[in-house]
């Protein structure tokens, strides 16, 4: 099907629709629940309708009561089918009259319109009789003769009005001209009934009259939030034969004004006569070019898209829905009409990097997570451990009665995360009132930034999302805690090599101590004593024992002072390491559910503005 383009490089009604689609379903859950069903009816409708005849246009005649619309109905179909009447609806349904009509029955079953009547050639009209005793319209050539309640004081006199010169049954081929119930009509089921086919139909002639064309209903309730369907909406003011040429002159400029004012400038504007015929030539051979023209169903739904679009940009302005009622204009501003919704802009969605949130956050959930406590339990346990590889021999089994600080936190060792086992929880401590408190506000803080030129329902949506796993944080936190490689796999080299000289220097010293023993016991036996090496006028039993006790300490003390310094390096790693771990979960929970909703916005806005205009851009 070939599709209708407004501009060289606009983009096509299909193109238009998925945009809606799109930003109907990005919107779901974030804006006004009626602007998001609008839209998704607009594409429902549009699919429908596009699936229809497109040879044929349905035309409605939409007025108030009293207005003449069904006097013009019969005038312009040549027939008596609409009972007209003065100061009381006596239309109750929707009624067509068909020019060639065949194929059209799927689109009537559509519009759902019962009563059809197909236009004979002769102007005749094939279908029921004409209600007696009402004063209906008889068809006669190309002339009707209106009764005594043909549309107000114009009828008090029978007359015959002159037809459509020129209007061939040619030039109307695939003309469906409904008349409608009054929209002011005191039955709701009238009113409602207007209201559904305002939405269906592809062309609308709203009919007015010099006592009530300023009437806030229909410029409120219909005329304005229907702006953006100017190019298929025609307006006539009827009844002008009632004023003088000056008067009927003054009404259209007034009338024209208020068309101005409701954003519909340029729309067609036609006095006419259903009494004396006057602009009945007109009106027929506009409406005939636009049958001719064969698009007004793709510029209706074209308005349709625009409309619902308007109405989604307007929700994510924050601007809602400022009107009420159930007809077509229910949930547009009152001056909608006069803006076309050009006032309500999609903004941009500003240029936020996640990754400048990262800092400040991961801050936050370091020290609610016990970062601190774990790196110093890491420098502790590392001190801890060292002393137990390389103190002096005679003391260090005095470290086994002290638990490891990791232990202690039931943090496992390297070897055994690495091992890919279930990580349990651990023991670090809970959270506490104000970490938490940080934690909160560090959140909101990244979400703030996020949103910051957010439109308020978008920015709610991202402070939302900012916190959509804050039940799974803490969790979160200790699972990266508990998991996070806190050092190397490996004990350090001088380890095995300061604790093999400690057992060298124990030993050495543990032999000259058994060998002033071995010494004291020959002397308490009184024997004799053996050569006694030196050095210098030092014994080597006195130089084993007391160098072997003060190099040990000697060792032990160079030791502790290396594994101090070990400590803090090891610290700083696992610091870095639970800082990138903590990152991680941050970009997770927090940041990733916000970067989705800041893509979220801009695929919005990229989708409605195409739905809006027409482009991209």
């Amino acid at each position: 099907m070939k599709l209708l383009k407004r501009r060289r490089n606009a983009v096509s009604l299909d193109g238009r629709l998925e945009g809606l689609a799109e930003a109907a379903d990005l919107a779901d859950g974030r804006l006004d629940v009626d602007a998001v069903a609008g839209a998704r009816s607009v594409v429902s409708r549009a699919g429908v309708r596009r699936s229809l005849s497109i040879d044929h246009t349905a035309v409605a005649l939409a007025g108030a009561t009293g207005s003449g619309k069904s006097s013009l109905f019969n005038l312009l179909s040549g027939t008596g089918l609409a009972t007209v009447g003065v100061t009381r609806p006596t239309t109750s349904t929707a009624q067509a009259a068909l020019w060639r009509g065949a194929g059209s029955g799927p689109l009537l079953d559509w519009l759902d319109i019962p009563r059809r009547h197909e236009v004979s050639p002769a102007g005749a009209w094939s279908g029921p009789e004409t209600p007696a005793g009402r004063g209906a319209a008889v068809a006669s050539g190309r002339g009707a003769r209106v009764g005594d309640d043909a549309g107000g004081p114009e009828g008090r006199g029978a007359a015959v009005v002159p037809g459509l010169d020129g209007w061939t049954e040619g030039d109307a081929a695939g003309l469906i001209l409904l008349d409608l119930p009054d929209h002011d009509s005191i039955e709701s089921a009238h009113r409602l009934e207007v209201d559904r086919l305002v939405e269906l139909v592809d062309l609308l002639v709203w009919v007015l009259d010099p006592q009530k064309y300023a009437d806030a209903a229909v410029h409120e309730r219909y005329l304005r939030p229907l702006a953006r369907h100017r190019d298929v909406m025609v307006v006539v003011l009827n009844q002008v034969d009632r004023l003088t040429p000056a008067a009927a002159e003054r009404c259209l400029k007034d009338l024209r004004r208020l068309l101005d004012e409701d954003g519909l400038a340029g729309v067609p504007l036609i006095g006419v006569s259903a009494r004396t015929g006057a602009g009945l030539p007109e009106l027929g051979s506009l409406l005939a070019s636009r049958v001719a023209d064969r698009r007004s169903w793709a510029a209706r739904l074209a308005a349709d898209v625009g409309t619902a679009a308007d109405a989604l940009v307007r929700a994510s302005s924050g601007m809602g829905a400022l009107t009420t009622g159930s007809g077509p204009g229910a949930g547009a501003p009152p001056d909608a009409g006069a803006r076309s919704g050009s006032d309500a802009v999609a903004t941009a969605a500003p240029e936020v990097s996640v990754d400048g949130l990262a800092g400040p956050l991961t801050d936050a959930l370091s020290e609610a997570a016990g970062v601190p406590t774990v790196v110093e339990a890491v420098a502790k346990a590392h001190r801890h451990r060292s002393v137990a590889a390389t103190g002096w021999p005679l003391t260090r089994w005095i470290r086994r009665f002290r638990p490891d600080p990791l232990r202690r936190l039931r943090l496992s060792t390297p070897g055994a995360r690495s091992s890919g086992g279930p990580v349990g929880r651990t023991s670090i401590p809970v959270t506490t009132v104000v970490q938490r408190s940080r934690m909160d506000t560090a959140i909101r803080e990244a979400a703030g930034a996020a949103s910051k030129g957010l439109p308020a329902p978008w920015a709610a949506a991202v402070r939302q999302a900012a916190r959509s796993h804050g039940d799974e944080l803490e969790d979160g936190l200790d699972r990266a805690v508990a998991a996070t490689s806190l050092g190397p796999v490996r004990r350090p080299v001088w380890w095995r090599v300061a604790g093999l000289a400690q057992w060298a220097v124990f030993a050495a010293m543990l032999a000259g101590a058994l060998w002033l023993i071995g010494l004291l016991g020959m002397d308490y036996l009184r024997l004799p004593q053996p050569y006694l090496p030196t050095a210098g006028e030092l014994p080597w039993p006195t130089l084993l024992l007391t160098g072997g006790i003060l190099l040990g300490l000697l060792i032990a003390l160079l030791s502790r002072v290396a594994a101090w310094l070990g400590g803090r390096r090891r610290a700083r790693g696992a610091a870095r390491a639970l800082r990138a771990s903590i990152g991680q979960v941050a970009r997770e929970l927090v940041l990733d559910p916000v970067a989705g909703e800041l893509s979220r916005y801009r695929r919005f806005t990229e989708a409605v503005t195409v739905a809006r205009n027409g482009d991209g851009g």
